[in-house]
């Protein structure tokens, strides 16, 4: 019977959306079990065959949960705000708005088309204000709100002023920006702008000077993540580090949490590890140093206390504000160059250029408060004012990058610990040894001396033992339209938050979406942007007089704001009331499975952490961390095609005949090639550019065959693969189980179409072990054990892989069973309809119409998955090999449920043994059971 996979595919669709099959009720008794993948950003350019992998792989899964009985939610929606669509407004003029809706549209019809049970009636966007309202209620609730220390948790704003109100900053234990001192009657005298000012110092959200990577061709604040070598990843523009007044979020309050939450999780390793090595924690002390001739003493972190003799020099972060105090007029021309080279670079440039050395004397000198010598204070990229205290102690014979710059300044280098290497050519960096030319440290191994130090430290009243980590508050301001308003307005330059009840502040209409001619951010070319405080409205921007109605933030929030929670939007999307109900959130409670890339390691998978914890602090969740099972999907990589241009001409050489001439090697595209093959079509190439159109071709055999590479997929190297075409000719089902056939799910694999026909035909055989010729024909027989032992084998493999996200064994399977069923012709209803089940998450459209013929008038994906009968599984006979002074001599057939000695007798008793034994005695006799029997004579 001939497979219509076009046909079959857009009926179950249909009937998918009218049915709304996969619509997730929230009163049920069921279990619950929640899938989700990582959300998607639509872009222009749509999917291709890479994006939908790890969506085949949690909607196999999703689906095998609705088999086993659970309430899945599995859904769907858009990280829709983006800088792409903002730089395309910028180009052409046309809204943000318009061209996401567009790229949203594309992406809906693709995703729907490959028949993913997504419950798409909660479907939610970050960019719709109905959605990014809550964002901003969540922002408004962290910048209303203080880290306690003591209680370890996040807590009202309120309960901060009681403090300051009956104590004062006596017993107060805060995350803060600086150590404040002052006593409850000191606040009470404060003015209101001063009580302002206080409570900025220790709100979640807090507006203060940072260095930030401002891109002025984008207009922009970027991220660590969106800067690349110096430049903007999008666009290539160059980046500089700028200090500028930016809204942050205190997550370094969290450090300690979000370590130890990454122990409860089932997550891949090298991705906690990138988290544990980002947040940095390390153990040292805070130290004090005079620097000679000013009042200013430098601090400095270090973990290393225990070398504090060896410490010849100091080096400050070229940002922290003491060089300006401390650099000499000589010195102020060559320091003020070396800053403007810095502030080119972004700081994981300077964190990762590990090998060059560079630095800048400022002219001062520290004083070592143990050896009481002069130490010169440089300046240097490698140092970095976030982390720490923005200075070092340089200790060059114990420290790699120190030693370097010792040796290049050419900067004493003093042994401090034992060891026979020299340290004056190379740095000696161990905990295992003792203490040398320390005073009273000599002869103390590491952890005494650095206790022993410590507690001289605090002794001498220059510092303490302290925890550090190298995790830094998150800038939460950009310089964009494109993103979710900041709830926040300006009275006498402080920052108040709107009331809750004006929210959402929705994005205003602005005639061009660059920077104001005064260099505000695009919201300031806004008309409509001023509140109303009288009236609690937004109204023009130019009745602003300070008095009764005044300036909006004009930054929006960055791209990582709407992606924080949307997870926990899903359970309740369409809620006015709040952004997820309490009981809703308990029932869901985390993420079960989560499936996306580890490109977001340290970014979406650290704020999100983040902001889940922030809101269980607050009483609206019950759960710490949001996903319990997170697996990084590999990726699928494209097989790019490539011409050979004859170096000045326009010829081009076929790939075997290039190794004769100068050439250069050019990307095409691979639709340009004929069917499967390699071999490119000239025609269609001089027609694909101008450029291209008088291009001659040296051929081979009389063609011109490209040369191939395995390479990224991807729109500039030509070389992406459209998710349509593939359904169209192989279909959905076809496309979804090639994917995971592939190989391992968190591996990269190369695509290639050409191995999709050994998936279509597969489905092909499977369709018709339910026909005979093109007749429909199931029968109600009893199944032989064969064919019970064939399907409840497969049951045992699938369930196994399943649980264990071995998909591509599944597919392997599946074949293997279908092979077997088929040259047995086996034909028996109480085989096929649970072999219908069982492929059904893998290849939903046809096991859903094979389910309507089989006479079933609902749909197959809520029908209990098989249940595995282990006894169809026992051999009821083994073919024993019967092995003769270690040569295998003949085989015989013996019922499985014999004791060894019962084998030994009937094997010695066969006619075949008394033949060879020709009436000997056996000298020895063993017997392994159900595997073979080995006789000495």
């Amino acid at each position: 019977m001939f497979y219509d996979h076009q046909q079959i595919e857009k009926k179950w669709q249909k009937y998918w959306e009218e049915n709304q099959t996969y619509k997730t009720s929230n009163n049920t008794d069921k279990p619950k079990f929640y899938v989700l993948d990582m959300f998607p950003y639509p872009s222009g350019a749509g999917l291709h065959v890479g994006h939908p992998l790890g969506y085949i792989a949690s909607d196999i899964y999703a689906r095998y949960k609705r088999h086993q009985g659970f309430n899945v939610l599995h859904p769907v929606g858009y990280d829709s705000f983006g800088l792409p669509a903002e730089q395309y407004a910028i180009q052409t003029g046309q809204h943000p708005a318009v061209t996401t809706e567009q790229n949203i549209n594309r992406y809906e019809e693709q995703l729907k088309k490959i028949g993913f049970s997504f419950d798409w009636s909660r479907e939610v966007r970050t960019s719709d204000a109905s959605y990014y309202k809550w964002t901003q209620w969540i922002f408004i609730q962290l910048y209303h709100s203080w880290y306690n220390k003591n209680t370890d948790k996040a807590e009202s704003i309120d309960s901060l002023i009681q403090h300051f109100e009956q104590k004062g900053t006596e017993g107060l234990n805060a995350n803060q920006n600086d150590e404040l001192n002052f006593t409850a009657e000191e606040w009470k005298n404060a003015s209101e702008l001063d009580k302002q000012d206080i409570l900025l110092n220790y709100r979640l959200a807090y507006r203060a000077e940072t260095t930030v990577n401002w891109c002025p061709a984008l207009g922009t604040v970027l991220a660590n993540d969106e800067v690349k070598d110096g430049k903007s990843e999008r666009g290539g523009f160059p980046v500089f580090q700028k200090k500028m007044m930016q809204w942050s979020m205190r997550i370094s309050a969290y450090s300690e949490r979000l370590l130890q939450g990454l122990n409860t999780l089932d997550w891949p390793q090298p991705l906690k590890d990138s988290q544990e090595y980002w947040i940095g924690k390390s153990q040292g002390a805070q130290v004090q140093f005079k620097v000679e001739g000013h009042d200013e003493t430098v601090e400095v972190f270090t973990t290393r206390p225990d070398t504090i003799f060896g410490a010849t020099f100091m080096v400050l972060a070229p940002e922290n504000p003491l060089v300006e105090t401390i650099t000499t007029d000589a010195q102020k021309a060559e320091v003020d160059t070396y800053i403007e080279e810095t502030s080119k670079k972004t700081e994981r440039d300077r964190m990762s250029d590990v090998k060059n050395v560079s630095g800048a004397f400022t002219g001062s000198y520290a004083v070592n408060p143990f050896s009481n010598e002069k130490m010169p204070i440089y300046i240097s990229d490698y140092v970095l004012m976030g982390y720490g205290t923005g200075a070092v102690m340089a200790v060059p014979a114990h420290d790699e990058r120190d030693h370097r710059f010792a040796k290049k300044f050419n900067l004493e280098i003093k042994k401090v610990v034992d060891t026979e290497e020299d340290v004056q050519e190379k740095s000696f960096d161990s905990k295992d040894s003792v203490c040398v030319n320390s005073d009273f440290l000599n002869g103390l191994h590491y952890n005494e001396a650095k206790a022993k130090m410590i507690s001289q430290i605090e002794t001498k009243g220059i510092g303490q033992g302290t925890t550090n980590y190298r995790q830094r508050d998150a800038i939460f301001s950009r310089q964009r339209y494109w993103g979710e308003p900041v709830p926040i307005y300006y009275k006498d330059g402080m920052p108040y938050t709107l009331p809750t009840s004006a929210l959402p502040l929705e994005l205003p209409e602005v005639e061009k979406y660059l920077p104001t001619e005064y260099g505000d951010p695009p919201l300031g070319n806004a008309k409509e942007f001023a509140w109303d405080e009288a009236n609690q409205k937004v109204t023009a921007t130019d009745l602003i007089d300070d008095k009764t109605i005044f300036p909006l933030e004009l930054s929006t929030m960055p791209g990582w704001a709407g992606s924080s929670w949307y997870f926990l939007r899903y359970m309740d999307p369409n809620d006015q009331e709040t952004f997820v109900k309490k009981e809703l959130a308990d029932y869901w409670g985390q993420v079960d499975l989560y499936i996306g890339g580890s490109e977001h390691a340290t970014g979406h998978l650290l704020y999100s952490r983040f902001w889940n914890m922030f809101l269980k602090d607050r009483g609206y969740i019950s759960h710490d961390e949001p996903f319990q099972k997170l697996i990084n999907q590999g990726m699928i990589l494209g097989m790019s095609a490539f011409v050979y241009r004859i170096d000045g001409t326009n010829q081009y050489v076929s790939k075997n005949l290039a190794k004769d001439y100068q050439t250069q090697q050019i990307h095409v595209d691979v639709s340009l090639l004929k069917g499967t093959s390699d071999e490119l079509d000239t025609e269609a190439f001089k027609a694909w550019r101008p450029d291209y159109a008088d291009a001659e071709f040296i051929l081979e055999d009389g063609k011109y065959i490209t040369d191939r590479e395995v390479e990224k997929m991807s729109k500039s190297k030509y070389n992406v693969v459209n998710p349509d075409d593939i359904c169209e000719e192989y279909g959905a089902d076809g496309l979804r189980l090639y994917e995971m056939f592939l190989g391992p799910l968190e591996q990269s694999k190369p695509w290639n179409t050409q191995g999709l026909s050994g998936v279509y035909g597969f489905l092909k055989k499977f369709w018709n072990l339910y026909f005979n010729g093109d007749l429909f024909e199931v029968s109600d027989e009893e199944p032989t054990k064969a064919e019970y032992k064939v399907l409840h084998t497969l049951i045992k493999k699938v369930v196994y892989d399943i649980e264990n996200f071995s998909f591509n064994t599944s597919v392997s399977s599946f074949m293997i069973a279908v092979n077997e069923l088929q040259k047995i012709k086996c034909s028996k209803r109480n085989i096929l309809e649970p072999l219908a089940v069982i492929i059904s998450p893998y290849a939903p459209h046809i096991c859903e119409e094979l389910w309507s013929l089989l006479g079933h008038h609902t749909t197959i994906e809520f029908e209990k998955f098989p249940a595995l009968n282990e006894d169809y599984l026992v051999e009821d006979e083994i073919e024993y090999p019967v092995s003769i002074n270690g040569k295998m001599k003949f085989k015989i057939s013996l019922s499985a449920q014999l004791s060894a000695k019962e084998v030994e007798d009937l094997v010695i008793s066969s006619e075949k043994m008394q033949q060879i034994l020709e009436g000997k005695t056996p000298k020895k006799i063993i017997v392994v059971p159900h595997r073979i029997v080995n006789i000495v004579i």
